[in-house]
């Protein structure tokens, strides 16, 4: 389900080398050494068995099946924005473009979150391709507006590397009933999915349950939690990196306890233990990750800031984002503070926390 790049070194294939180089795209791989190997040896016939045959079958497989999961994805995220997307799409059901259909527009983009700055950004960029297009119908600008809002999130729109660093060191951050913990056992999940071995780290020793809450997870992903009653945080994140390394794995992901960015204390408490998990390895953490509720609205703007600040974010989960009116939020995080949005959920089950695309975000904002 997932898309987690790895950039380990790779391996060497000790298999002949077959005529054709090896294809760019992920499929064409295990088609070509298929096809290589009833070439090599026949048995009995005595004259070799015409190879053109056995090539054109396997092609079209495997491109028909991928689509599949992101659209049962997409329906899911259209559920999601209705809210949303039912206050925008109401603009464009008059008979002509006009000011003031771009005035409704931009009241429907501000309530939903979407911030002066985005708004005032995707209006110049509409009436831009509405002129050049010469369109005249106030539905087509449904679409342009669609293609305005891609245009403008795009650079949100990057994977999250598993694989460079070993241990790749996650750190987690968010404000309480953010979905932090939650979303820590959904993407320890998806990476064991994706052949990845988890480690984590409970470093949330503020929050009441908060490490049986993360022990649940661990057990149900058959992970290994490092762990200390009444420890201090930023101790538990540097014997969670130190045994990380020790053990070979993949991946340490770090829970820190849920605060808010005007609890400076409690922020700096953040600063620390990325500090001592720096003294464990020089190189960590590799990832400083913040999960917002997507019901916040401006506020969730306000949090990026404030965390970026202290932590130099690295990217976004976004959750929560099922049944909000305020999923605009997106584009004023593009304007004001772009930091990459690795993943959008819409929903408590494991299948509702998937990859961010611009594209997909912009349809369903628009349904």
């Amino acid at each position: 389900m997932f898309s987690f790049f790895r950039k380990k070194t790779p391996t060497p294939h000790p298999a002949p080398a077959p005529t054709q180089p090896p294809a760019v795209g992920p499929a064409a791989v295990p088609v070509v050494i298929s096809v290589a190997v009833p070439t090599v040896a026949p048995a009995a016939a005595p004259q070799p068995v015409a190879p053109p045959a056995p090539m054109a079958a396997p092609t079209p497989v495997v491109a028909a099946a991928a689509p599949e999961p992101r659209k049962g994805w997409l329906d899911k995220l259209k559920a999601g924005l209705r809210k949303t997307g039912a206050s925008i799409a109401t603009v464009f059901t008059g008979t002509q473009i006009d000011d003031a259909l771009y005035e409704d527009l931009e009241t429907a983009l501000l309530m939903a979150d979407t911030g002066v700055k985005a708004t005032e950004h995707l209006l110049a960029d509409l009436k831009k391709r509405v002129k050049d297009q010469k369109t005249t119908d106030p539905a087509a600008v449904k679409g342009l507006l669609a293609d305005a809002i891609t245009d403008l999130l795009k650079p949100l729109q990057k994977p999250l590397v598993i694989g460079e660093f070993k241990p790749t060191v996650i750190m987690v951050a968010g404000v309480n009933g953010a979905g932090k913990t939650t979303s820590i056992g959904k993407l320890t999940r998806h990476l064991a999915n994706e052949g990845a071995t988890v480690l984590l780290a409970a470093a949330d020793t503020f929050r009441a349950a908060a490490r049986e809450q993360l022990a649940v997870w661990a057990d149900r992903n058959t992970v290994d939690i490092i762990t200390q009653e009444g420890g201090d945080p930023a101790a538990v994140s540097f014997d969670a990196v130190t045994a990380g390394r020790a053990r070979g794995r993949d991946v340490v992901l770090v829970d820190t306890a849920g605060r808010l960015p005007t609890q400076l204390h409690l922020m700096e408490e953040l600063r620390k233990i990325k500090r001592v998990v720096q003294k464990a390895d020089a190189t960590a953490p590799h990832e400083v990750l913040l999960v917002i509720d997507g019901n916040t609205g401006q506020n969730a703007l306000m949090q990026v800031k404030a965390f970026d600040d202290a932590l130099q974010l690295t990217g976004l989960v976004i959750t929560k984002l099922d049944g909000t009116a305020k999923g605009g939020v997106l584009c004023a995080i593009a304007r004001e503070k772009p930091v990459p949005v690795y993943f959008i959920g819409v929903g408590e089950k494991l299948e509702d926390l998937e990859t961010f695309d611009a594209r997909e975000f912009a349809q369903a904002l628009l349904n």
